[in-house]
């Protein structure tokens, strides 16, 4: 297998595949394809496997992309950001993001992740499923925007705000910690919490959280004009609504 990522902020991943090699991805990523790439969408293990990937905010379905003999199959993610090749080894594993998986050799494993401390699943901005990828074999993840790559020694701490943690080595733990200053948690529009990285490991930082991009373009929707208490009204806001609805549905993917 080799592969090619071209592109700046809409990345594309061409990967050339031998006769006989597969890969997968969950649905609805592929770009583009040689017409020797047989298709396989089904559940990747049964039921209860795709019902984990669910849960951890994947599909119930993945799809598996077959070279009949060499041809090549390309990737796209749905949002602006970068694409990061990484290479497991056997028994490796990568903690990320439910949005971030792109595609993967077939040796590698999808599996659910569940955060250790309840408190940073619910207040860190991770949520406390996560997604894990398991070597041996190369999987390739979507972070959004720019991305910065930190090292922590053991015992350094990072604070971190909500959302841009793309993905990190096991060996990382994941904390919170309460904003300091009344007025930095009135004012400072930063939160209640920030998420607390401690080393040793690696951390993969993204510069443009997608739940950030979403509300960017939720402000400058257009708003009810207030035309009084009559069915226009209401109609004006029902339309604002399915627009704010639709928009921020094909952002988060549901």
């Amino acid at each position: 297998m080799r592969y090619d990522i071209s592109g700046t902020t809409m990345q594309t991943v061409s990967i050339d595949l031998a006769r006989g090699e597969t890969l997968y991805s969950q649905t609805a990523t592929m770009a583009w394809m040689s017409d020797n790439i047989r298709m396989d969408t089904h559940t990747g293990g049964g039921l209860l496997a795709g019902l984990k990937r669910a849960f951890s905010g994947g599909g119930l379905f993945i799809t598996e992309f077959t070279a009949e003999d060499n041809g090549h199959v390309a990737f796209a993610p749905r949002f602006p950001g970068q694409i990061v090749p990484v290479e497991l080894a056997a028994g490796q594993s990568m903690i990320c993001r439910k949005e971030t998986f792109l595609c993967a050799e077939k040796s590698v494993h999808l599996d659910i992740f569940f955060q250790q401390r309840l408190g940073a699943g619910f207040f860190a901005g991770e949520g406390f499923i996560m997604q894990k990828v398991t070597g041996p074999g190369t999987v390739f993840l979507d972070l959004s925007g720019e991305v910065v790559e930190k090292t922590l020694a053991p015992g350094e701490r990072l604070l971190v705000h909500a959302g841009h943690i793309g993905m990190q080595d096991p060996s990382v733990g994941i904390d919170i910690q309460m904003m300091r200053g009344f007025r930095n948690i009135l004012f400072g529009g930063e939160g209640l919490f920030l998420a607390t990285l401690t080393g040793p490991g690696r951390v993969w930082l993204q510069s443009m959280p997608i739940i950030n991009l979403a509300e960017e373009v939720a402000r400058y929707l257009p708003q009810p004009r207030g035309e009084g208490v009559g069915g226009g009204s209401m109609l004006g806001m029902g339309a604002t609504g399915a627009a704010v609805g639709g928009i921020l549905g094909s952002l988060l993917g549901d």
